[in-house]
């Protein structure tokens, strides 16, 4: 019976791969904000799983209004938050999966407030926002567990106005991007808009 627990326990922290958190090199200056809040175990994949959960079951548990609150003018709504996460999730796993690949081209950056606008994120139902939210994490956690190993430390960048190479990352660096993005907007999320302590945590 021991033995049957002691299996199932070590079978659920191998559910994914282990992705060795990136130092500083492996991503632009402006993305310490991201990796200051992320734990430095290597179960990024898991924490990803894992915080879409809980996020779920705080937004959730708001009422209806709390969705379509501005906390100052010019700010987004939490549906809108929620659909600038996913955006740019997709964005940049598309970056993991190019870069990951071999191929290091410069790739173009987003304007995210244009993003958010046509995005019609307060029309949406939460549900079908979730569903989209859980499409895309499961598509992430498919690829970053699905590279090469060598995959992780290829890298590529942006590309800035006069056509240089800018924001260079690595692929392990996007993964951990993408993990801090998210726990970011959540932290925002606490504080400003539900005033909320994330000082013991934020999810």
């Amino acid at each position: 019976m021991q033995n049957e627990q002691t299996f199932k326990i070590m079978n659920t922290i191998a559910k994914y791969r282990r992705v060795e958190k990136p130092i500083k090199g492996e991503y632009p200056e402006y993305s310490e904000i991201y990796m200051s809040l992320l734990q430095d175990d290597g179960m990024i994949l898991q924490h990803m799983e894992d915080n879409l959960t809980k996020i779920k079951s705080l937004i959730y548990s708001l009422p209806e209004e709390k969705l379509y609150h501005r906390y100052a003018d010019g700010k987004w709504t939490i549906k809108e938050i929620l659909l600038h996460i996913i955006d740019d999730e997709r964005i940049f796993s598309y970056r993991a999966i190019r870069y990951g690949r071999n191929d290091n081209t410069s790739l173009h950056g987003f304007e995210q407030e244009d993003y958010a606008k046509y995005s019609y994120a307060n029309e949406r139902s939460l549900d079908s926002i979730f569903e989209e939210y859980e499409a895309v994490r499961k598509s992430t956690l498919s690829l970053f567990q699905n590279l090469p190993e060598d995959a992780f430390m290829r890298s590529g960048g942006g590309i800035a106005d006069d056509g240089s190479t800018i924001n260079v990352r690595t692929v392990r660096g996007l993964a951990y991007h993408i993990a801090g993005h998210e726990l970011r907007h959540i932290k925002i999320i606490k504080e400003r808009y539900l005033d909320l302590s994330t000082e013991n945590g934020i999810l």
